[in-house]
């Protein structure tokens, strides 16, 4: 991450300070000490494919979706430029090939071991107050927006910082419990992280999540 993408996040998180950053909205359905089983609510994302391995590909697309809503972007109705609150978590997910941004990811599109991926979705939950139609539209044509169903999550959280070794690790974890569970994975794992690049260790939050079977 540059110096001025570090100083403009901090600038806009210290100007929400007030408020609680947004988190998509689930409910949990299964616990077990750090797996869940969520169902998530609809929800519209900004999304960019990016090139590169994870810290590459992760530092470009946050790079790319924070200008979106840092103002690079025009307004629904009056066509001026409006800044987008921060939500939390930013997240990426492997591709095995480049695939239209329009079109649905599937199964066959994905891979479960990131340390192969050169190819990776970066996306942006959107303030739920916006709708595909109200929400400004970026100027960038990389970054898309999407509307995305309900789905039914696992997730695998942890604290700490993330090499590609600890990520798959934890992949390979949730992978395991869902295979004892006798749930069915059915998209690519995601690495999702809620906090901003000077929390310390301890307090990071990180999550491995992949859709499954209802």
């Amino acid at each position: 991450m540059t110096i001025r993408t570090l100083f403009l996040l901090t600038a806009f998180m210290m100007g929400q300070s007030a408020m609680a950053i947004e988190e998509p909205a689930f409910k949990v359905s299964l616990k077990a000490d750090a797996f869940e089983v969520r169902q998530y609510a609809p929800t519209l994302i900004a999304e960019t494919l990016v090139e590169g391995d994870m810290d590459e590909a992760s530092n470009k697309g946050f790079r790319r979706i924070a200008d979106y809503i840092f103002g690079n972007n025009r307004a629904a109705q009056s066509g001026s430029s409006a800044k987008i609150a921060m939500t939390a978590p930013v997240t990426v997910e492997p591709q095995s090939e480049k695939i239209a941004m329009t079109a649905p990811v599937t199964m066959s599109a994905a891979t479960k071991d990131m340390r192969e991926a050169k190819l990776w979705r970066v996306h942006f939950v959107m303030p739920s107050q916006y709708t595909l139609s109200s929400i400004p539209q970026p100027n960038n044509p990389d970054v898309k927006l999407k509307e995305v169903p309900g789905k039914l999550m696992a997730v695998h959280s942890y604290t700490g910082f993330n090499t590609m070794a600890k990520v798959q690790s934890k992949t390979d974890e949730l992978l395991s419990w869902l295979q004892q569970k006798n749930f069915k994975a059915i998209g690519a794992p995601q690495l999702s992280r809620y906090d901003p690049p000077w929390t310390l260790p301890m307090f990071r939050r990180n999550e491995i999540m992949v859709e499954v079977e209802k």
